[in-house]
């Protein structure tokens, strides 16, 4: 059996990102070109030296292990430039960047063009922040009116979406590995003007295939807390057995499935009718939380049961207002 890592190494890799497939992205552009909002056409990636003389920082909004985080603008246009932070940091760096070539579409934040020679990836800006941001966007008087079950439930679709699309992508099926906390797995996604989700940070992204046998560890130290699934935490811990990365069983995708229950009570919040999809989902979740991952759903399977109860939760509605 094969273990893919999802790991912080401090060992020197190349300079070149590995060989990726390559998809049109969903504003209709062709490969290795990207189109803003505000843009008529399409444009190619920008390379080093239009970074270097058309990109300008304006000021730090983020900083993580791996990289820092500028708001930076292009043209007129507003854009997010990362930046290593530190080579120690380099390969999962560079698998982040060669993860956004090879899975840029709706659910994947859109890559602007990057310079390896200066560790530098541009990606485009999402002024609403992260999905920790929730509750503080929607407290605003401007967005109030997105405070509802069904704007909220489609963010939960959006995540689960992205779940599914990550377990059956162009580059194979890829697992979640920077979520082992809620507020970690949060801050993987970024929340669109038109409050919908894309997936942003992809630095720890292993392939699982199980028809190679190979399976996924998240990292070398052992993982704690409710969050992680169970095949994810110390299996001898209450034998006083010592932690050993090389004694740890690995494990497959349904490590993130068992984590959507907890993501989805968070992105429901406190809003009338949030009680109602909490029922209408609770079987679902039972499943997702089946102690052996092999019984728990697809990302499809859940993406479905979603999909049916937005739809008969909004006709129930139109029911209602009908014989108002």
């Amino acid at each position: 059996m094969q273990v893919t890592m999802a790991q912080s190494s401090r060992s020197t890799v190349s300079q070149s990102v590995p060989a990726v497939v390559l998809v049109s992205s969903h504003i209709g552009c062709g490969p290795q070109h990207f189109k803003m909002v505000t843009m008529k056409n399409c444009s190619p990636w920008l390379q080093c030296s239009q970074i270097k003389t058309e990109v300008r920082k304006l000021k730090l909004i983020g900083q993580g292990a791996v990289k820092k985080v500028y708001l930076a603008e292009w043209r007129s246009q507003k854009v997010a430039l990362s930046k290593l932070f530190s080579l120690d940091y380099l390969e999962d760096f560079l698998h982040g960047l060669s993860m956004l070539q090879a899975l840029q579409g709706p659910q994947v934040v859109q890559l602007v063009g990057f310079c390896l020679e200066d560790h530098i990836l541009v990606t485009e800006f999402h002024p609403l922040g992260s999905l920790l941001n929730l509750d503080g966007v929607l407290a605003q008087e401007q967005h109030r009116q997105h405070n509802t079950w069904q704007i909220r439930l489609r963010l939960a679709t959006d995540y689960v979406a992205i779940l599914h699309y990550l377990h059956n992508s162009p580059a194979g099926r890829r697992v979640m590995c920077d979520s082992n906390s809620l507020e970690k797995t949060l801050s993987q996604f970024l929340l669109t003007s038109d409050f919908h989700l894309v997936v942003n940070d992809l630095d720890a992204l292993p392939e699982m295939d199980p028809s190679r046998g190979l399976l996924v560890k998240c990292g070398h130290r052992e993982l704690t807390g409710d969050f992680v699934a169970p095949e994810q935490l110390w299996p001898f811990r209450n034998k006083g057995k010592p932690f050993s990365d090389d004694l740890m069983p690995a494990y497959d995708e349904k490590t993130d499935i068992w984590k959507i229950p907890d993501v989805t009570r968070f992105l429901m919040g406190r809003v009338p009718g949030g009680d109602l999809v909490h029922f209408h989902l609770f079987q679902i979740h039972e499943e997702c939380k089946k102690e052996d991952p092999k019984l728990r759903p697809s990302a499809l399977d859940v993406l479905k049961v979603y999909t049916s109860v937005y739809s008969s939760m909004m006709r129930e509605n139109a029911g209602v207002r009908d014989m108002l």
